[in-house]
Order: structure tokens, then sequence, then C-alpha cells
């Protein structure tokens, strides 16, 4: 038997698209399969592919999913962005983010919602102990754990896994955030959101997943959202660095 998870209130998965028909039933099932009081937002960004067609049909015969058609290819992050303001606007408490690639594995999204208990946003963490990722390349695995190790210390913020896609978040945390001027591609998506909920001072938590590459379609990540991630990275460390630095010399102007 599922976990009941009601005492959160009403939990809203977001899963962005484009050119995942051979995907998305299968993942849709299993999160229904998997916590059944969730409903499911599919966020199709006009896929060519016949994606949106298969949602509506999803939609048709579950009053849990719903479909979000969007006019094109506008990017990861701004499909998220709409899918939050989505989720705001019905009266939704939690929101999921969720690939559908089957990357992050609905069955453990459990564990994600269990930790939001005690949470403000909690994120799919592949490189806290117990985490894990199957069928990555060597190369992708030094650049992921390479880029975390630099979010880390060019923000100085404690998380292991900042660039993790798979994350819930309480709907309060979403309001607290301004989420008009988040960067929207890739990674930054990723790692803009959790610096902004640690800067707010509120809770967030890693909990191990195991990461499964795709088997099927191509991955919509590459070496250019990730440099350009690490480039506002480093502006963004740097930046609280001057602040930090103005900071210090007002106070020490004021007790002199």
């Amino acid at each position: 038997m599922a976990p009941s998870f009601t005492d959160l209130g009403r939990i809203l998965v977001v899963i962005p698209t484009y050119n995942e028909v051979e995907n998305l039933a299968r993942i849709v099932t299993r999160v229904r399969a998997s916590v059944p009081e969730a409903h499911v937002l599919v966020a199709d960004d006009n896929s060519p592919d016949g994606t949106a067609r298969v949602a509506d049909e999803l939609a048709a015969t579950d009053d849990h999913v719903q479909v979000m058609h969007r006019l094109g290819k506008e990017g990861l992050g701004a499909a998220y962005l709409a899918g939050f303001s989505w989720a705001l606007d019905n009266g939704y408490d939690v929101v999921v983010e969720m690939d559908a690639d089957g990357s992050h594995q609905p069955e453990q999204l459990p564990l994600l919602l269990d930790a939001l208990r005690n949470a403000d946003l909690v994120l799919g963490s592949r490189w806290v102990p117990g985490g894990s990722v199957v069928n990555w390349p060597k190369s992708r695995e030094i650049l992921s754990k390479g880029g975390n190790w630099y979010t880390r210390r060019a923000l100085r913020i404690p998380l292991q896994d900042a660039t993790g896609g798979y994350r819930a978040f309480r709907a309060s945390t979403l309001r607290a955030l301004d989420l008009d001027g988040v960067g929207s591609a890739g990674y930054i998506f990723q790692v803009d959101l959790a610096y902004r909920t640690l800067a707010k001072g509120m809770r967030v938590v890693e909990v191990p997943i195991e990461f499964v590459e795709r088997e099927v379609g191509d991955s919509k990540m590459n070496r250019k959202i990730v440099s350009e991630a690490l480039w506002r990275v480093t502006v963004w460390g740097v930046r609280e660095r001057v602040h930090q630095a103005r900071d210090a010399l007002a106070e020490r102007r004021e007790r002199n």
C-alpha cells in the first residue's frame, strides 16, 4: 500500500516535456501509483513528436492529470516557472519537479515528501551518502561533481547537489522567492532556486536518490548550459563577497 501524504495538503508534480512521447505515459502511470493523491501537470513546449497528444489522452481518462500547452521550446526553467505559477494559482500546497524521462524515479517521491514534513525545500541528491547514478559515463559524473564542488565554494552553501532537478517545494517557499528574477536555463535554474531558498533562511534538506540515465530519447543537457551556469555562479559569488566586504567596512566605521 502506498504511504499517505494528505497531511501535506494538495500535491502537484510538474513534468516539463519536449519530445517525450515514448516516456510520458509510463512516467505519469508510475507517479500515480507511487503517490495516488498527487496531481500531475504536464507542461509541454509544443513538442512536434506528439507528446501533447499523449498528455491530453492521459488527462481525458484521469482527473488527477492536467496539461499546459506552451507555445514553443523555451527551456526547462521556463516550463517549471510556468508550472509553479499554475500550482500557486490553483491552490496546491506542495510542488514537485520531476523529469519525464525516468531519471527521477517516481518510486522515490515518497522519500522527498516525507522529508518535506520538516523542511521548506527537499532536494533529491545524487551526491550525499546513499545517493548514486546509473549508466553515466565517468566524464559526466566528474562534470556534475565538479560543478557542485565549485558551486558550494563560490556561493558558500552546504549543498552536495545544488544542480539536481528532483525536488519538492512547499508552496509557501515558492511564494517567498522572487521567481520573476530566477535564471531559467538548465543547471543555473536549479542552483538559483536553492540559493535563494537558503538566502531566505529557510530549511533545505537533501535525501539520497538513485538517478537513472534515460534509456529513450536525447538528454537536453549540454556543455554550453553547464558553462553558462558556472559563469553565473562565479558572478553571484563575487557579488556576495563584495556585499559582505561593504557591510564589514560600514560596521567598522560605525564602531570607530
